[in-house]
């Protein structure tokens, strides 16, 4: 952990929206008739920020970063089961900082040829994302580098917190808004940005049940991390700092089965002809598979988080 929670506030994250506008997408949103998905709910929006800069929201807190602290001569350093790698990695190339990026065996290929493609230093290390967390904080120690954490930073909240602000210009009004997890920023973004005036639902795969076993300790622990979302969703634990603001403003977490992620990838392309990874087809997996169901007046927002997946096949 690295920060204070009290510093994560709508104030900061608003100012932190200033200074990434320049390098960040507006990404849109889309009204979906949920009638076209055999959904019984008043209205359903998505978020398309799978068509972020690198392929998922992770470049808004790896700009955000970048633009707030203080970069030493030595670069840049993180660990990532992929998205956030290709996020800082886009970042730093776009203001010329030297970035050195870990991931483990099981980042897809996409997303390791994207980090290449953004010409950042690319270290494959271990099996899960924090093996290679642990080779990155190694090598930081000896380098000089600054860390930048993928989701326990009090920037790269706030980073992901802009989505929130995003977002309530595009859709006037939504009751709840569902959320995919993995360590945690995206859903301690939008905690940050919301407190409480929608209803936050964090969603998470079956085999990486980190905010759920979280919760049910009252802190932090470790998880199983596994599953076909597990290079994006899989953490092994959830991060102190959007820990505690989901301790504040989450209502709750589902669980989703790899099925229900699979089956949702098929309809999101059969439907809309959109292209997401399994991570990022999570909180409409939720949906889909009754995990969360939703009042026959309810306004529902999700986001489509990510899109690094080389994936045409969604059968499992």
């Amino acid at each position: 952990m690295s920060g204070d929670v009290g510093t994560i506030t709508r104030d900061a994250i608003a100012n932190t929206m200033e200074r990434l506008s320049p390098f960040i997408r507006r990404t849109p949103v889309i009204q979906v008739d949920p009638a076209d998905f055999d959904l019984r709910c008043r209205s359903l929006a998505l978020k398309l920020e799978f068509l972020q800069r690198s392929g998922s929201f992770k470049v808004r807190g790896a700009f955000a970063n970048l633009l707030l602290r203080t970069i030493p001569p030595a670069g840049v350093v993180a660990a990532s089961g992929g998205n956030h790698g290709a996020a800082v990695a886009c970042a730093a190339g776009a203001l010329k900082v030297p970035a050195r990026i870990f991931v483990p065996r099981i980042a897809s290929a996409a997303k390791q040829q994207l980090i290449r493609n953004y010409e950042a230093q690319l270290v494959v290390e271990g099996e899960r994302y924090a093996d290679a967390l642990a080779a990155s904080e190694a090598w930081q120690q000896t380098s000089g580098a600054l860390p930048l954490h993928a989701f326990d930073q009090v920037e790269t909240i706030l980073g992901q917190g802009t989505i929130g602000l995003g977002l309530l210009s595009q859709v006037a009004e939504f009751d709840t808004l569902l959320i995919a997890v993995g360590g945690g920023g995206l859903i301690g973004g939008l905690a940050g940005w919301f407190r409480g005036s929608v209803r936050l639902v964090g969603v998470e795969p079956r085999g990486a049940p980190t905010l759920t076993r979280a919760f049910e300790a009252g802190q932090p622990v470790d998880a199983p991390a596994e599953g076909l979302a597990a290079d994006s969703l899989a953490p092994r634990r959830i991060g102190q700092l959007p820990f505690l603001l989901a301790q504040q403003f989450v209502e709750r977490t589902v669980l989703v089965a790899d099925q229900a992620i699979a089956a949702a990838q098929r309809a999101l392309w059969e439907k809309l002809r959109l292209v997401v990874e399994p991570g990022g087809a999570a909180a409409m997996a939720a949906l889909l598979s009754g995990a969360y169901r939703p009042e026959a007046d309810e306004r529902i927002a999700l986001l489509l988080c990510g899109a690094n997946t080389t994936a045409v096949n969604f059968d499992l």
